[in-house]
């Protein structure tokens, strides 16, 4: 049987340090493994494209420009380009990750496709206004949006969500349960793993804190610093941030280092927090394995309670043999049992998450503990084997063998 044509197109940047390049890497290489090869189309971090070239075994990446002042703008010219570079193909599956390379494929789905994927982390209509605010206040843009999504929705053959919230989500969307397959995120064991040092003893002075991922507002990062300020009462610790805003622009991940380093300084503690731009994964378990604590402190708004996600750095935290602290919501319930596989906390509480970090400073042997069951939790039910498996049998039920 001939070898199915597959493409997988999405509006990011790949590869990148940020978790969509992370996913997008994992799941494209699965699908290379299992049909021979893959098409990969990407924005291109540069005004310029680039031709098809093999960037991991079988995944043969094209970079597209998406030039302009506004992500309107950019959005636009991706898709003008990504219309010159289809020139006359047609792909037996096309796998798409939002409306901004999905709409204009799902409204010609019958001339470039037997078949779309759509593979829904997240929805502008939702999660735009937190990057850009004025969103909020523009009726005509968000009913344009919800429109878009709509009919990416309906034209999809399948629907991959990496949550059961975003999944009645979007069954209250009006998608047929049928349609929707929920694989979560998952990690790298070859690359997260724990420190050779666990078992964790008594944490020296100070008391290490560690964020990392996007500082978008749905994060509650600020709460993190305001929490290092409070524990700085009982006892020494310090925080670092390892991450970039939610953002493609530089000047706006200087603004919100700038205002997260303010906020210190207010309290009191700004000789204690760090801020450092993204790493590579790699170099990203380091900081991982020398914390304490790692804290995410996600927020109870409509990105995280009503849409969900699937936390991937809540995953990898539990894969690197450091305690987890995280908000309490459903998408983080998802993924263990507080108390058992991380601590829990009330969402949007400073002096919760304080409180969390105190209950681990005076007991090691519970951060042991978690760090333990964490880790056999990510191998047993979050790897990207895992994950690839179930995205490839999702495939084989649309039988494009």
């Amino acid at each position: 049987m001939s070898q199915p044509k597959l493409v997988y197109i999405s509006f990011d940047i790949v590869p990148a340090p940020k978790g969509a390049a992370i996913h997008i890497e994992a799941f494209t290489r699965s699908l290379a493994e299992a049909f021979g090869e893959i098409q990969l189309v990407t924005v291109s971090p540069t005004s310029k494209g680039t031709n098809a070239k093999e960037i991991w075994p079988g995944v043969i990446q094209t970079t597209l420009p998406a030039i302009g002042d506004t992500l309107i703008n950019r959005v636009l010219y991706f898709r003008t380009m990504l219309g010159v570079w289809w020139d006359k193909r047609r792909f037996d599956v096309v796998h798409i990750r939002s409306i901004y390379e999905g709409f204009p494929i799902a409204i010609n789905k019958q001339q470039l496709c037997d078949q779309l994927i759509f593979e829904v982390n997240g929805l502008p209509s939702i999660e735009l206004k937190y990057r850009y605010p004025k969103v909020a206040e523009d009726r005509e843009l968000l009913q344009k949006l919800t429109a878009q999504e709509q009919i990416c929705l309906e034209a999809s053959d399948l629907i991959l969500t990496p949550s059961c919230v975003t999944r009645d989500f979007l069954q209250k969307r009006g998608v047929p349960a049928t349609k929707i397959r929920i694989i979560p995120n998952g990690v790298n064991l070859n690359i997260f793993s724990p420190s050779p040092h666990l078992p964790i003893s008594p944490s020296p002075s100070p008391f290490h804190i560690l964020y990392f991922g996007t500082l978008s507002a749905w994060q509650g990062v600020n709460l993190a610093v305001e929490a290092l300020a409070l524990v700085n009462r009982d006892f020494p610790a310090k925080l670092t941030i390892v991450g970039a805003a939610g953002s493609t622009t530089n000047s706006q991940n200087t603004r919100y280092f700038q205002s997260l380093k303010q906020l210190a300084i207010e309290l009191g503690v700004g000789d204690r927090l760090t801020l450092l731009p993204p790493v590579s994964q790699i170099e990203l378990v380091g900081y991982l394995q020398a914390a304490d604590a790692i804290v995410a402190p996600l927020t109870a708004n409509d990105r995280n309670l009503i849409q969900g996600c699937c936390p991937l750095k809540i995953l990898e935290g539990m894969a690197s043999g450091t305690p987890v602290i995280s908000s309490d919501l459903p998408v983080v319930r998802e993924l263990g049992v507080s108390g058992e596989h991380f601590l829990l906390v009330k969402p949007g509480s400073a002096k919760a998450i304080k409180d969390a970090f105190c209950q681990l400073h005076s007991d090691p042997e519970l951060a042991n503990k978690l760090a333990i069951a964490a880790r056999d939790r990510i191998v047993s039910r979050y790897t990207w084997q895992q994950a690839g498996e179930a995205l490839v049998n999702s495939y084989d039920e649309l039988k494009i063998n």
